[in-house]
């Protein structure tokens, strides 16, 4: 589709930019997370719903179905990305309290894995149903569906520290796990499509960023509330933290209720992608590969992922360098850190570096660390475990972008199916529980394979989808 200013079909892959191009990069590179103007241009690589690139000084800013005010856009944008804040504190939590239990509880390394059996078990049951619930009742229903079931969830901690029940706790984190499912189906599709999709990847990692920094908010706390003293071996601070939690999700629900969110149909999906003259939704959704491979990375990506968290406060305390569990869940809090400065730098770098190029250096880094985790002793293998959680920083918000992209009319079923792949996290901690119930160290094999995968993935994407 032509763009009255140019007069022309935008340019093909391959072909040189124009001045205008030659333009957009004389912008400060702030403006690049924003929407874009009205057009269609293309990437050297791929090919994207990208805009003429003229200065963002408009009072509109274009997204599928309307057009937003200046306003209206970063009030969408700000909103939607409370939301990272709050699974991001659930999931620092989550790792903290798989060690306060085994001390609380008497159980093994393993048994206390349930936890994230049961709460990423919960992203491969519920994430599809999401998906199909936010194609018929839209983005905003999906919201608060989740906060909803994250609410209950939270709640209902408190009863199970009453009575002292591990399997009410891992109940509890299994209606939290489908709460949160919900709400990253809704959050991460509709962050994707709020602008313009060549920046979507960088715009993901910027909204991450922040679920980055709840993770790390959440260990902190736990370190000085489940740890210290008599709150080592019982479980009153965990009834209140989670009552917290509990009204956190309520306020955030009475919010959305109150305020409005600009819809994104499918068919406005669809629409854009007929005006740019691209094909790719005409297709069923079983023939949309690069998301059906994605799911697959996504699912291994984060089972290592969940798998390193899991056992971190146990590494610090097995590397027989002075660290009591206080202190690891301390350390580990500081790791949630170095994830969440790598999330805010991938932001910048994804300016500048081809999407799938950085995952694949990214993926390379990540194997190559959780091996020197495994077998460098003491410190060393500390600081290596800290380089881990930088390169895992981007991988997340990379591969969901590449699955989703240019879906179209199927792009709410997809956002679900990549969402699915967080059920990952459901298996790959037991499989490490088991080494690590023997060596905390070695167990950090385990997660090679999922970085390895996802490597594959993002070599995929470069050399061949390209």
């Amino acid at each position: 589709m032509a763009h009255p200013l140019l007069g022309s079909t935008p340019h093909k892959s391959g072909a040189p930019h124009s001045s205008s191009t030659e333009y957009l990069f004389s912008l400060p590179r702030a403006f690049d997370l924003l929407p874009p103007r009205h057009g269609t241009c293309t990437d050297d690589r791929y090919v994207f719903l990208d805009s003429l690139p003229v200065a963002r000084t408009a009072a509109s800013f274009p997204t599928p179905g309307r057009e937003l005010s200046r306003r209206e856009w970063f009030f969408a944008f700000s909103l939607v990305t409370s939301l990272f804040f709050t699974w991001g504190f659930a999931y620092g939590l989550l790792d903290v309290l798989n060690a306060h239990f085994q001390t609380v509880f008497g159980i093994s390394k393993l048994q206390s894995t349930m936890l994230q059996v049961a709460y990423f078990g919960a992203y491969l049951v519920y994430a599809p149903i999401a998906g199909i619930f936010m194609k018929k009742y839209g983005y905003k229903k999906g919201i608060h569906m989740g906060l909803t079931y994250y609410s209950l969830g939270a709640i209902f901690f408190w009863p199970s520290a009453v009575y002292a029940t591990y399997g009410g706790f891992v109940g509890c984190t299994f209606v939290i796990g489908c709460g949160l499912s919900c709400l990253e189906v809704a959050a991460n599709s509709y962050i994707t499509v709020l602008g313009s999709p060549k920046y979507a990847a960088a715009r993901l990692n910027f909204s991450q960023g922040w679920q980055g920094v709840a993770s790390f908010a959440g260990p902190m706390i736990a370190s000085k509330w489940f740890f210290q003293g008599k709150n080592a071996t019982s479980l009153y601070t965990v009834q209140w933290v989670y009552l917290a939690v509990a009204a956190l999700g309520l306020v955030l629900n009475i919010l959305f209720f109150f305020c409005p969110l600009p819809e994104i149909s499918e068919d406005a999906l669809s629409n854009e992608m007929e005006e740019a003259g691209l094909t790719q939704d005409e297709e069923p959704f079983w023939k949309q590969y690069h998301c059906i491979f994605g799911w697959v990375a996504q699912t291994t990506y984060t089972g290592a992922q969940v798998g390193v968290a899991s056992m971190a406060v146990n590494y610090f305390v097995d590397q027989n360098i002075g660290i009591s569990k206080s202190l690891g869940s301390e350390l580990y809090s500081y790791c949630q850190i170095t994830f969440t400065v790598g999330r805010f730098v991938g932001v910048v770098l994804l300016n500048w570096i081809d999407p799938a190029l950085m995952l694949s250096i990214y993926g390379v880094m990540c194997s190559l660390f959780a091996v020197l985790t495994a077998v460098v002793p003491g410190v060393g293998g500390a600081v290596c475990l800290f380089i881990l959680f930088f390169f895992e920083s981007i991988c997340y918000p990379v591969v969901f972008t590449l699955a989703t992209k240019n879906l179209g009319r199927h792009t709410k079923r997809g956002s679900g199916l990549v969402v699915m792949g967080v059920g990952g996290g459901a298996w790959y901690p037991p499989a490490q529980g088991v080494i690590a119930d023997k060596n905390t160290a070695h167990s950090y094999l385990v997660p090679l394979s999922g970085y390895l995968a996802m490597t594959v993935y993002a070599v995929y994407v470069v050399y061949i989808l390209s």
